[in-house]
């Protein structure tokens, strides 16, 4: 095997014969291998058992083998079987139990490795019976003679804090960390801030505690312990608030030469320090040479960070976004290193384009511009629409340099490249916004090309610029009457210039255009069924009709110039991501709560649950324009509903006979409780020899992926002949339990199933048809906006269709149904009127799966029908059926 990160290693370049397809009857073999004599036999043999374990094969059952060759001297061999353990521990909580006087012998050991290689894995089984034995040797090993076993036990106290907080808290192991951070080894201090870290993240408290003293020992292991130990203490490092300028000072002298280290996470992490601490260094002269001093020297190492691999260079520049919105100083004179080369990624292109034109200034424009340019003859259409973009952005940026910027777009404009032409009127658009009346002359060239607009946003922009500037367009009335030969087949973004373009157009020249202005009105408040379109309408023909000089005022009165959005972050939201520089937070550009939810304690589930749908009942309210253009939409408020509370529940079937299981009967069915998946059985004990208290359960691969936590099922009480009890199998989603899927064949819904009777020694088979909605997400909820573009963005091939009939009454109640569907993750997105049908109503739901498969549905009821119109699409095909039989059977049993 390889050689592990903690020394030792027991493997050679030769171990990769262990991962061959080895012959049947492989597991006697290893059984006979493992029970043998000879070490190297043994050692070979658990060389063999990790390498199926690491591809993916169930070696569970040799457990107990394997578990007998931890009494060994080989330290090779002993690793391997801990290696085992920590993986099937939690399948095998009882076996688990026999090694516990094994790990706490070799917690004393002579050996060190020994040692720390017992506590690391005590740490690493998560099985709750371990930890109340865990605790002696860890507090031996936290005191230990020896700093590699100190440092383990060290990172050990985060991972039991994990399963047992208040054990940890009681043992006294956070004061004793506090106490390693004066460790006379820096990997054993490296370690111990590590793990207050971890437990300060978890925990949401301040544990960590840095204080003057602390801060000194923190830098002076700095300079000697590995690189991902610099990277903890510099975090721990830009949470601490220096007391005044001067301690700031001091710290970042520290910190500095972290900037030329190879690993590209100390950098980052020295860079998030020292500008935390910039802010605090006060604005004296003296101290403003230091900032100086300081920019200068953080420009170099960002630099260096862009000759590394796409995916670093990607999160560098996500960074570096940061830093020039806060400091735009560093690298104002570096801008050439971020022009793209010919073969960057598309995202490094993309996210080099953003920092250019944050960095470009009227110094540099012309590099820029002969930059910008190149990139628009490329022969990705995304890169050159950015790159148009960023034009007209640097345009609306620099004042003095929009005139230049202009030429070059209508350079761009002349090579009738279709994506160029659009991409150019639309930011055309915006600089005529940011500049009135300053560059109308170039109107003449943009009509000229009006044939080869054919995307919405480009027409959109065009239309507005006719509208905009009628008066100086000759043929103004003429242009927009060719648009309005296809007004209907219009996206609304271009119906709604239209209108507003038209209605311009009369205002300044109300003898032409008379006709024109009537027919828009016309189309708009009795043709179409978008409201933001038809409210629109109204208001300009009663505006006209009533007043045309308040029309006027309204339409064609001063609009505000718009503002350069170049350094668009909020000020205090970018000062908390500047100090996650080096995370997650850094790469979204998003604080760590809007993506990570940390479960508070004390709070459930359905409570989540319900602060969950409040908030997307108000999104839902605030949301512009009407889903999938049909018609008026109310987002009824369900809060105002029935509270009641669902339950869910199996569809228990009969699976299996007494005469098949020897005396057995078997009904059985799926739920999902608190997030997770449930098979429960309801076993008959009609005629079988002997009381059932013990159960041992298998499954076949299966479309889902399904597998039992445990393999043993303990029926307490047991079920004695005559009587009946419940079995419950909590299951996880494994990927190498996922059974072949032939492309574009629905997914079986069958879960095959063996159990054997441990009393009698049966063992009898069946299958289960496996009900979609126990897998079904409780993070599934999804904006009202994004259901709109998902449900567009889905081919209509993707698309199933049906009519659940014979519904009870009691069920159509569209409230009652939300309730219920939200007991089960089927999320409500929106419900309104179907139009021109009295009585009508559809509703959209959405769900998405643990697996990350996502469906959208649409039901239709109607008053008085005991039936509902389904309609659900999905990218997954193979699953939408089982995912509208799942709705089916949701509304026909209560």
């Amino acid at each position: 095997m390889a050689k592990g990160k903690d020394g030792g290693g027991g493997g050679n370049s030769n171990d990769s014969k262990y991962f061959t397809t080895q012959k049947k009857g492989e597991m006697h073999e290893l059984r006979m291998e493992l029970h043998a004599t000879e070490k190297h036999v043994k050692v070979d043999a658990v060389k063999k058992v990790i390498a199926s374990m690491t591809v993916g094969k169930d070696v569970s059952m040799l457990f107990t083998d394997v578990l007998n060759c931890v009494q060994t001297g080989n330290i090779e061999l002993k690793k391997l079987v801990y290696l085992y353990l920590i993986n099937y521990a939690k399948t095998q909580p009882e076996l688990t139990l026999l090694a516990v006087n094994t790990f706490v012998k070799d917690s004393a050991d002579a050996n060190p490795l020994i040692r720390a290689l017992a506590v690391r894995t005590m740490g690493c089984i998560r099985v709750d019976r371990i930890t109340e034995y865990l605790c002696e040797p860890l507090g031996r090993a936290l005191r230990d003679d020896d700093p590699y076993v100190r440092k383990t036990a060290a990172v050990c106290v985060a991972k039991l804090y994990d399963i047992a907080p208040e054990l940890v808290a009681e043992r006294g192991f956070l004061d004793t960390l506090h106490d390693l951070i004066s460790d006379s080894n820096p990997s054993v201090v490296a370690n111990a801030v590590a793990a207050l870290s971890e437990i300060a993240e978890s925990s949401g408290k301040d544990v960590m505690k840095v204080s003057a003293a602390v801060l000194q020992k923190l830098l002076a292991a700095l300079n000697e312990c590995t690189e991902w130990g610099q990277v903890f203490i510099l975090d721990s490092l830009a949470k601490y608030t220096p007391a005044d300028g001067r301690e700031a000072e001091g710290i970042i002298e520290r910190v500095t030469p972290r900037l030329q280290h190879a690993n590209s996470a100390v950098v980052m992490s020295a860079v998030k320090v020292i500008l935390s601490y910039m802010e605090l260094m006060g604005s004296s002269n003296i101290r403003s040479d230091a900032i100086r001093s300081l920019t200068r020297k953080l420009a170099p190492p960002l630099v260096t960070l862009l000759n590394s691999e796409p995916e670093i260079q990607y999160v560098a520049l996500r960074n570096i976004n940061l830093i020039v919105q806060k400091r735009p100083h560093i690298l104002e004179n570096e801008i050439k290193v971020f022009f793209c080369k010919y073969n960057d990624p598309i995202y490094v292109k993309m996210e080099k384009l953003e920092i250019i034109i944050k960095l470009v200034s009227e110094k540099n424009i012309d590099q820029v511009l002969l930059e910008l340019k190149e990139y628009s003859t490329e022969v990705d259409v995304d890169f050159v629409r950015k790159s148009v973009s960023a034009i007209g952005r640097c345009a609306v940026k620099l004042e003095r340099a929009a005139e230049r910027c202009i030429g070059v777009l209508l350079e761009l404009i002349q090579t009738k490249v279709n994506y160029v032409v659009q991409e150019s009127v639309i930011v055309i658009k915006d600089i005529f916004r940011r500049y009135p009346n300053r560059y109308e002359s170039i109107i003449a060239t943009l009509c000229d090309n009006l044939d080869t607009l054919d995307e919405p946003l480009a027409k959109a922009s065009m239309i507005w610029i006719i509208g905009e500037y009628a008066e100086r367009i000759d043929n103004a009335d003429e242009l927009l009457d060719t648009f309005l030969e296809t007004f209907e087949e219009e996206d609304p973004a271009v119906q709604l210039q239209l209108l507003t373009a038209t209605v311009k157009c009369f205002l300044k020249n109300p003898e032409d255009t008379q006709d024109m202005v009537q027919r828009v009105l016309d189309l708009a408040t009795e043709e179409s069924d978008n409201p933001d379109l038809r409210d629109r309408g109204f208001i300009y023909w009663r505006l006209l009709s009533t007043d045309p000089e308040a029309a006027k005022m309204v339409v064609l009165g001063d609009k505000p110039v718009i503002e350069d959005d170049t350094f668009r972050l909020d000020p205090g939201l970018l000062n908390v991501l500047i100090g996650q520089i080096a995370t997650l937070s850094s790469v979204y550009h998003k604080p760590p709560e809007a993506f990570v939810v940390r479960r508070a304690a004390g709070i459930s589930a359905d409570d989540d649950e319900e602060d969950d749908d409040d908030e997307n009942y108000e999104d839902g309210d605030t949301g512009e324009g009407d889903l999938l253009d049909m018609g008026g939409m109310n987002i009824n408020d369900s809060r105002g509903a029935t509270a009641s509370v669902y339950e869910t529940k199996s569809p228990m079937n009969k699976v299996c006979g007494a005469e098949k299981s020897n005396g057995i009967e078997v009904y059985a069915g799926f739920r999902q409780v608190n997030g997770t998946i449930r098979m429960e059985m309801q076993m008959n004990n009609i005629s079988s020899p002997a009381e059932i208290q013990g159960l041992a359960i298998q499954l076949n691969k299966n479309s889902f992926g399904l597998s039992p936590t445990s393999q043993q099922i303990s029926c307490n009480p047991p079920i004695a002949p005559g009587s009946s009890g419940i079995a419950t199998v909590e299951l996880v989603v494994t990927p190498n339990m996922l059974a072949p899927q032939s492309a574009n064949q629905p997914a079986s819904p069958q879960v095959q199933i063996a159990i054997k009777n441990m009393q009698t020694g049966t063992v009898f088979y069946f299958a289960v048809d496996f009900n979609l909605e126990a897998l079904f997400s409780q993070d599934g909820t999804m904006e009202r906006s994004v259901f709109i573009e998902s449900w567009k963005s889905i081919d209509d091939r993707n698309e199933l269709y049906g009519t659940v009939s014979d519904i009870p009454p009691e069920n159509l109640d569209i409230d009652t149904v939300i309730n219920k569907f939200k007991a089960n993750n089927i999320f409500f997105i929106a419900r309104r009127p179907v139009p021109n049908a009295e009585g009508q109503e559809v509703v959209y739901f959405f769900m998405r799966t643990i697996t990350q498969m996502e469906f959208l549905a649409e039901l239709t009821f109607k008053q008085g029908v005991t039936a509902c119109k389904i309609c659900l699409k999905t990218e997954n095909s193979s699953y939408g059926l089982l995912a509208k039989q799942a709705i089916e059977y949701l509304l026909r049993d209560f």
